[in-house]
C-alpha cells in the first residue's frame, strides 16, 4: 500500500474515533482526542506502575482510563456533552494523590500539571479559563505548602537515581502529546478558519464584480432608454412636424414653378432622412429587444451589395456627389445579407451627409489573408476629435450634414453591433476637414482564399 493512501486511512479513521467537525465543535473533538491518549497511556502507564511497585499510581491510571472512557463514549456516541468541570476536578484530585504518592516535588507531577491545565482550558469556555487558572494555581501552591510544613506525608517510592530517572523519563510524553495534540487542532481549525476566510472574500468579491457589472449593464440600458425616448419624443417629431409643415404650406398658398419645386425637394428631403431615422430605429429596437437572428452565408460581396449600392447613388445624385463603387466580382464571403446591406448602407448614408456638394466618396473591396476589407472613403468635414471615442456607442449623439440632414445617432452603434454578430467588425480613419475612411471586416469564404 503507497505510503499516501496508508496516512490516509488512518486519517480517515482518527476522524471516526473524534467525530466529524460537521456535526461536534472543536473543542469537543479535543475533548475526544484527549480521552483517547489518557485512555491509550493509561493502559500502558497503569501495568508499568503496578510492576514497579507503584501502586497508587498505577490504580489512578486505570481510574482515569476507566472514567475518561465513559466520558468519551459519552460524548462521542450518546450526543451527552462533556463536563469541564468534572474533566478539571478530576485532574486536580489525580495528581494531589499521585503528588504525594509519587515523591512530591522530587516527582514528576510538576510536570504534568500544566499540560492537563492546558488541556482543561482547550475544551473549556472563554469564560470559565481566568477561573480554571486561578484554581490550579491555587492548588498547586497548596500541595507544595502541605509538603513544605508536612514532609511525613509524601511517600518516595524510588531511589534518587534509576528510578528518578524512569519516573521522568516515562512521565515526559504525557505533556508532548497533550500540547502536539491541542497545537495541531489549533493549527487546523486555524488553517481551515483561514481558508474559508479567503474563499468568502473571493465569493464576496466575485459578488460584486458581478453587481459592478450588473450596475454597468443597468446604466447602459438606462442611457438606451432615455435615447429611444429622446428620439421618439424629439428627433421622430422634428421631421414629422416639417412634413405636415410643407403639406400645409401646399395646401394653403397656390406655387407654381420654381418655389414649388423647392418645397417638393425639402418635403423629399426630408421623408428620405425620417425613413431612415425609422428604419435603423426598428432595426436597433428589435435589435435589443428580441435580438437578431444571424443567418450566414457563403455569398458574393458584389451581388449582395450592388443593389444598395445604385440605390446609394441615386442618394448622392441629388447631392451632386459621385459615388465609385470598385468590387471585384469574385469575392465570396460568408455574411448575414441582410445585416451588411444594412452597414453599408448605413456608412455611405453618413458619407453623404458629411459630404459637400461636389464631393466624392469611394467604395473599394479588398482581400486580405482570412477576411475582406471595405473601404468608405469620402472627402467631407471628417470627424472631430472630441468624438472619435463616442462615435460607435448610444452617447454619439444626433449630428448635423453638410445640408442640414439631421440624424439620431443609430446609425454607426447599429453598423458596429450587427458587424460583430456576423464574426466581423468596423473602424474608421479621419482628418478633420479632409475626410473619413471607414473600414469594414467581414470574413472571407474559402472560395476566396
Amino acid at each position: 500500500m503507497p505510503v499516501s493512501k496508508f496516512i490516509k486511512n488512518i486519517s480517515n479513521q482518527w476522524v471516526n474515533l473524534i467525530g466529524n467537525s460537521a456535526v461536534f465543535p472543536l473543542e469537543t473533538r479535543i475533548f475526544h482526542s484527549i480521552s483517547i491518549g489518557l485512555v491509550v497511556l493509561a493502559a500502558v502507564y497503569a501495568p508499568y506502575n503496578f510492576f514497579e511497585g507503584l501502586y497508587v499510581a498505577s490504580i489512578s491510571a486505570a481510574l482515569i482510563a476507566t472514567f475518561f472512557y465513559f466520558q468519551y463514549y459519552s460524548s462521542r456516541f450518546r450526543g451527552k456533552p462533556h463536563s469541564n468541570t468534572v474533566f478539571a476536578l478530576t485532574g486536580i484530585l489525580v495528581f494531589s494523590v499521585n503528588y504525594f504518592s509519587n515523591s512530591g516535588i522530587n516527582g514528576s507531577t510538576d510536570l504534568i500539571w500544566p499540560s492537563y491545565l492546558l488541556l482543561v482550558l482547550a475544551i473549556s469556555s472563554y469564560r470559565q479559563h481566568l477561573l480554571w487558572v486561578i484554581i490550579y494555581i491555587v492548588a498547586f501552591f497548596a500541595l507544595h505548602l502541605v509538603e513544605y510544613y508536612y514532609p511525613a506525608l509524601v511517600k518516595h517510592p524510588f531511589d534518587l537515581g534509576r528510578g528518578q530517572f524512569i519516573d521522568r523519563i516515562t512521565a515526559f510524553p504525557i505533556p508532548v502529546i497533550t500540547i502536539a495534540i491541542i497545537i495541531i487542532f489549533i493549527r487546523r481549525s486555524y488553517d481551515k478558519e483561514r481558508s474559508a476566510a479567503e474563499d468568502k472574500a473571493a465569493t464576496i468579491e466575485l459578488r460584486n464584480e458581478q453587481i459592478l457589472r450588473q450596475k454597468d449593464q443597468l446604466e447602459q440600458s438606462n442611457a438606451e432608454k432615455n435615447k429611444l425616448l429622446s428620439i421618439i419624443s424629439h428627433d421622430m417629431r422634428t421631421p414629422f412636424n416639417n412634413i405636415q409643415g410643407y403639406l400645409h404650406l401646399l395646401n394653403e398658398i397656390k406655387m407654381d414653378g420654381p418655389e414649388r419645386l423647392v418645397v417638393e425637394r425639402e418635403l423629399l428631403n426630408i421623408t428620405d432622412q425620417t425613413i431612415e431615422m425609422l428604419s435603423n430605429l426598428l432595426y436597433w429596437s428589435r435589435s435589443q429587444m428580441e435580438g437578431t437572428t444571424v443567418d450566414l452565408v457563403e455569398a458574393n460581396l458584389l451581388a449582395i451589395l450592388n443593389k444598395t449600392i445604385e440605390i446609394e447613388k441615386t442618394l448622392a445624385t441629388k447631392k451632386s456627389i459621385e459615388l465609385n463603387c470598385r468590387i471585384d466580382a469574385g469575392i465570396t464571403v460568408v455574411a448575414d445579407a441582410n445585416m451588411l446591406q444594412l452597414v453599408i448602407r448605413n456608412v455611405i448614408n453618413n458619407a453623404i451627409k458629411f459630404t459637400p456638394q461636389g464631393g466624392s466618396i469611394n467604395v473599394d473591396a479588398w482581400v486580405l489573408t482570412n477576411e475582406c476589407r471595405i473601404t468608405v472613403t469620402d472627402n467631407g468635414i471628417g470627424v472631430d476629435q472630441g468624438k472619435k471615442d463616442t462615435l460607435f456607442s448610444m452617447t454619439s449623439g444626433s449630428t448635423f450634414g453638410t445640408d442640414n440632414e439631421k440624424g439620431v445617432g443609430l446609425g454607426l452603434p447599429l453598423c458596429k453591433e450587427f458587424m460583430e454578430r456576423q464574426g466581423g467588425r468596423i473602424d474608421f480613419e479621419s482628418t478633420p476637414g479632409k475626410g473619413s475612411s471607414f473600414f469594414i471586416f467581414i470574413p472571407l469564404s474559402t472560395l476566396s482564399i
